[in-house]
């Protein structure tokens, strides 16, 4: 396996950015809402986002150890 392009890190980090933002949302949906079926819905949804974000994040770990250490030439 080889290590990442730095386009590619660019979208995992986008990525990454994007399902931390859909998490605040669903934490918020689901303090502010009192129908039990909406706060179970997005807790759902809170935790398919944190496993994408997870994923996202072993990527990048993944990544850190196939990386030279010094910028190719």
């Amino acid at each position: 396996m080889q290590p990442m392009t730095a386009k590619e890190l660019e979208y995992i980090v986008d990525s990454m950015s994007n399902e931390d933002l859909l998490m605040k949302q669903c934490a918020s949906l689901i303090a502010m809402s009192t129908h039990p079926e909406i706060k179970n819905c997005c807790n759902s949804m809170l935790q398919m986002h944190q496993q994408h974000y997870d994923s996202l994040m072993h990527a990048v770990t993944h990544h850190q150890q196939l990386a030279p250490m010094q910028p190719q030439q």
